[in-house]
């Protein structure tokens, strides 16, 4: 962990507004990012999935259906509102939803034979967190961490049909509003979110490793809608820390994606997903 991010204390308010932002401004993960999975860990349909940090549920959903049983855990209430509703849309209504913090997990949630991580590792007390899921793993189960960048794509040399979006732009504007430092909950962090993952594993007795990379290599269509909710879906700028600037805000970032795309529509290729396998 860097000095900045171990500055860094978690709080409840660091998505506050974000969740129904996710499923508007969010890019889906690789269509074939379950199947790598599946394949990887030889599932077959039986066992049980925790997804730690859930979130509004995006990769639950995608892999729940490789399993018998799934538990979402995240300490975020609006969160899981929201993955509670998109599983109920999506047919998988028996998924268990337990708002927790990864730092709490409880034994009644018994044992797991995939824990998953998506975006939501860095936010925790690592060591603690990595030493408490290996006393729920079963002998022979896995630790997955889904690295991904889903609000944004690729830096795309290519012709696409339409305009990226102009991110650099929106982040001078979101600085503008914000300040130069980045925002999390009630905190910065000036120097990012922590790195080390590997030793921090390696120190909490993992000692088996294996990486997938999966890239659907996919263009979206997007529009200002999504943009913005991408934008507002993000920790660094969720709603709440504009307070009262926020619908000056909003007005500002819609007339800037208007001017970039006059008829509205732009166009990302989506990131590659990383998945880290781990074993104690």
């Amino acid at each position: 962990m860097t000095a900045d991010a171990a500055e860094w204390e978690w709080d409840e308010t660091l998505f506050a507004g974000s969740a129904a932002h996710y499923s508007v401004g969010r890019m889906p993960y690789p269509t074939g990012l379950a199947e790598a999975v599946r394949a990887e860990l030889g599932l077959d349909g039986t066992g049980r999935l925790l997804d730690v940090g859930c979130g509004p549920g995006s990769l639950t959903l995608l892999l729940a259906p490789l399993f018998a049983a799934t538990v979402g855990v995240d300490p975020d209430a609006g969160m899981l509102r929201e993955a509670s509703r998109r599983a109920e849309d999506a047919g998988l209504a028996e998924i268990e939803w337990r708002q927790l913090r990864a730092e709490e997990l409880p034994d009644d949630l018994g044992v797991f034979d995939v824990v998953a991580f998506a975006q939501s590792f860095h936010w925790m007390d690592r060591l603690l967190v990595a030493r408490r899921v290996r006393e729920l793993l079963r002998p022979d189960g896995h630790w997955i961490h889904v690295g991904a960048t889903t609000h944004r794509g690729a830096e795309d040399p290519e012709t696409l049909p339409h305009p990226a979006p102009p991110w650099d732009r929106i982040s001078e504007l979101v600085a503008a509003y914000l300040g130069p430092v980045r925002r999390a909950g009630q905190g910065f962090l000036p120097g990012g979110t922590a790195g080390g993952e590997e030793d921090v594993m390696r120190e909490a007795g993992y000692t088996k490793v294996n990486r997938i990379q999966v890239d659907d290599g996919r263009i979206f269509d997007r529009s200002i809608d999504s943009i913005v909710s991408a934008v507002f879906s993000l920790s660094s700028s969720a709603p709440h820390l504009f307070a009262e600037r926020l619908p000056a805000f909003e007005i500002e970032l819609r007339a800037l994606l208007a001017d970039a795309a006059p008829d509205g529509r732009f166009s990302e290729r989506e990131m590659s997903t990383g998945v880290v396998i781990w074993r104690p």
